[in-house]
């Protein structure tokens, strides 16, 4: 029964997976006890395909357990141990208890240090998880230590052609991405796309997905150009060697639907979005069940899509039935129903209610404040957020307050010349404009087209759009140059569809 379990696992039939491994879990305890070292690899496999689908609650209850039966029988430092403390980290992380994901990796990476030494490659692989762990809580820059090291380690006892130095490279990428530092992550990319297709050849999935990122990368860097060649070759290659309803197609048919909305192409955005929606709703539904986050994920990608296309009473009828389902199956606190609110909230205030734009934007930056912290980069996006929102209510004091403080915070966190403390600089001189102190308005203007033209050129749209705006300030009548207008312009959201559209792969 075991064996036929796990031949199911591999197969991707979870479900018939799932029934064998609950009678067989049921079956060992009652014959051998709950000590028993079978009845302890039986629940950890039953908590592994609980996490696979989703049921991150009954995973977590299983995994504790397990930790606990291991420790009791073969002490702290066993490697068994060790493994049930990383997969329990793991699902803490899946259920954005990241806090207790980190003590978890933390203690697995020094167990692992002290019992196998540095160079091993469960201890590097211990860095690699927790440099991950560190991404998910906003700390890109202790990310990017271990994931240097990592890089370093594997290079040195690998070799730079072997996978698992590529994929570091990859990890390395990701977070130079996250940090706003897309040069270096574009150099990096460039070398992996190159080792993978010298390695596996051009049709492997990691040679597509090392394409997708670089695609990913030249979007940041405005050179759309580049980003669409890519993804259409992508996008054909997943086709024909995967098939139209594999979900690495779906997902190719995101990107290149977002770049084609970039380009100012939305018919054909929307043709593609739709289209990827409706394989990806229909695949995830078939192998997880219309419940699993990834289900719901499906449904907020379309909404995403709806909304930059301008058509926010589709995207609101989606945002509600995710926020709803998200509060159901992960709760109130979980950063994915976080995440829900906060595009519900950017959709209101699209249509124009922003009184109910305001309500939960509070509450995000109440939830994240909580789970983040007040320097979290998403708490501070959602400080900028309710700030815009006063803007648009006429709370021009209240919006001021909160930029300064989200300017603050940037400059302190990321210094003077990072994208998201010039996008703070530009809020701000928007309320200063707003408030006829156009003195005001006018230097931090400056100040922010300069910044922009240095790290992304003048011919970005983003450098545009505040070239434009710094006019506008010395124009006779104001003028409203944003494509989406102020509000639209100012705001920063974390929907979903940023999870499917960066397909960087990472631990």
């Amino acid at each position: 029964m075991a064996c036929f379990s796990s031949i199911l696992d591999r197969s991707g039939a979870r479900y018939g997976c799932l029934k064998l491994r609950e009678r067989l879990a049921l079956t060992v305890k009652g014959r051998l006890g709950v000590e028993h070292p079978s009845t302890i690899t039986a629940s950890a496999n039953l908590a592994a395909t609980y996490r696979q689908l989703g049921r991150y609650a009954e995973a977590e209850v299983l995994f504790i357990e397990v930790l606990k039966q291991r420790t009791k029988l073969l002490g702290v430092d066993h490697p068994d141990t060790i493994g049930a403390s990383a997969n329990l980290a793991a699902t803490y992380r899946q259920l954005g208890r990241y806090a207790e994901a980190e003590v978890l990796f933390i203690e697995v990476l020094k167990q692992s240090t002290k019992l196998l030494g540095v160079d091993h490659p469960d201890t590097i692989f211990a860095s690699a998880t927790l440099a991950a762990t560190y991404r998910q809580l906003g700390r890109y820059a202790e990310a990017e230590v271990l994931e240097v090291e990592v890089l370093n380690q594997r290079t040195k006892l690998l070799g730079v052609d072997h996978p698992d130095t590529i994929r570091a490279s990859a990890n390395l990428a990701a977070t130079y991405g996250q940090l706003n530092r897309y040069a270096e992550a574009e150099v990096l990319e460039v070398e992996v796309l190159k080792q993978r297709t010298k390695l596996l050849g051009v049709d492997h999935p990691d040679t597509i997905l090392a394409s997708a990122n670089l695609a990913v990368t030249y979007g940041q860097l405005g050179r759309h150009s580049e980003a669409e060649g890519l993804q259409n070759d992508v996008l054909q290659r997943s086709m024909r060697f995967l098939g139209d309803r594999h979900p690495d197609t779906l997902l190719a048919m995101w990107s290149l639907a977002y770049t084609y909305k970039e380009t100012q192409r939305r018919p054909a955005a929307l043709e593609l979005a739709t289209k990827a929606h409706r394989g990806l709703g229909l695949t995830v539904k078939d192998r997880l069940g219309v419940e699993h986050p990834s289900t719901i994920g499906a449904s907020a990608n379309l909404a995403a899509t709806y909304r930059q296309l301008g058509r926010y009473t589709e995207a609101e009828v989606l945002f509600v039935e995710v926020l709803k389902q998200y509060i159901k199956l992960l709760g109130l606190d979980h950063p994915d129903t976080i995440v829900a609110s906060a595009n519900l909230a950017v959709t209101y205030g699209q249509l124009g209610r922003y009184a109910e734009a305001e309500v939960l934007q509070v509450e995000v930056v109440k939830q994240r404040t909580k789970l983040l912290g007040v320097d979290h980069p998403e708490t501070i996006v959602a400080s900028g957020n309710l700030a815009a929102t006063y803007g648009q209510l006429g709370r021009h004091s209240e919006a001021k307050s909160l930029q300064n403080d989200v300017l603050q915070r940037r400059m302190r966190l990321l210094g003077e010349c990072h994208p998201d403390t010039l996008l703070a600089v530009w809020s701000l001189a928007y309320t200063y404009k707003e408030t006829q102190r156009r003195p005001e308005a006018l230097e931090l203007a400056t100040k922010a087209h300069r910044g922009y033209v240095e790290i992304l050129g003048e011919n970005h749209p983003t450098s545009l759009k505040v070239a434009a705006f710094l006019a506008s300030l010395t124009a006779e009548q104001p003028v409203d140059h944003a494509e989406e207008g102020r509000w639209a312009t100012l705001i920063r959201w974390f929907g979903l569809n940023v999870s499917i559209l960066l397909v960087r792969k990472s631990y």
